[in-house]
């Protein structure tokens, strides 16, 4: 690992102005878990290292004046998985972050870590964007909120532009029940080959909307947009859900690795999305890896 320069800012606006100094070729680092292992490995050689632990603006889970939840970009996976405000209205975030890593890792991987990765496989992704969440940036020259769903631009490439950092992430009240369900070759400690969030809202025994996110299928979190509308208004016999579980199988875009084949991950879409659908036109809890 080569030398670099290390800061601490107390405060939001010093650590801008220190992105705003080195013009996007400074690090930024919280909980470390993916930024370490990249400079051990000689993947990341930054000169320079931000360390932003310390920025209270950055940190806690709340609600906001206008009914969203706001999730601090500090928040650990392990404060997902036991607060009341996550467990109670967006069980499936806190499900999806109960199964990434160990414990130990947990207590120091942030929500802000796993997004602005930006990996294919980010479990966080797929619940978020199916809840429609957005993402707060801000730089020192201003701030600016976009979808979740647009944060993504290819594998370790997110819409974060030279200077700026990700603050919060904002989730609008709940409609509707939400599920994840990640594949993997053991329930923790693994990185999915394949994840499926779906959220549905019905009415009068219909849907009245959907979202079907998926994730490590395609070079960013894919919303299968054809399999939702396959839904839409339709009542959620077996044959409707198999049709739409069938299109979002086709609407994926996977790669052959070490991991899992392509054929396999897009037969998996189908089976998971299968299973989700399912569960929540049943009104049923799901725990699946």
């Amino acid at each position: 690992m080569q030398a670099f320069d290390h800061h601490t800012p107390q405060t939001l606006p010093e650590a801008l102005a220190l992105l705003a100094q080195h013009d996007g070729t400074a690090r930024v680092i919280a909980g470390g878990t993916d930024l370490m292992l990249y400079m051990k490995s000689g993947k990341a050689e930054p000169e320079t290292i931000v360390n932003i632990k310390k920025l209270q603006p950055l940190q806690g889970i709340s609600a906001t004046n206008a009914g969203d939840l706001r999730l601090g970009a500090l928040v650990t996976l392990r404060e997902l998985t036991r607060s009341p405000l996550v467990l109670e209205s967006y069980p499936s975030v806190a499900h999806a972050a109960g199964f990434m890593a160990s414990e130990q890792i947990r207590s120091f991987a942030t929500v802000g870590g796993n997004l602005c990765n930006a990996s294919p496989s980010a479990d966080l992704a797929p619940p978020l964007i199916a809840r429609s969440a957005s993402a707060h940036i801000v730089s020192a020259d201003g701030e600016r909120e976009i979808p979740l769903e647009d944060f993504f631009r290819g594998p370790g490439e997110s819409a974060l532009h030279a200077g700026e950092l990700l603050q919060a992430i904002n989730i609008p009240p709940p409609k509707g029940n939400a599920v994840y369900i990640k594949h993997a070759p053991r329930a923790f400690m693994d990185i999915a080959v394949v994840g499926v969030a779906a959220r549905l809202e019905l009415a009068a025994g219909r849907c009245r909307t959907a979202s079907i996110l998926l994730g490590a299928v395609a070079p960013t979190p894919l919303r299968a947009r054809q399999a939702e509308a396959a839904l839409a208004g339709q009542s959620l016999t077996d044959d409707i859900i198999a049709n739409a579980a069938r299109i979002a199988s086709e609407e994926c875009a996977p790669i052959d690795d070490i991991r899992g084949s392509a054929w396999y991950r897009r037969r998996m879409v189908g089976v998971l999305t299968r299973r989700a659908l399912t569960a929540l036109s049943n009104a049923q809890p799901l725990h699946a890896r």
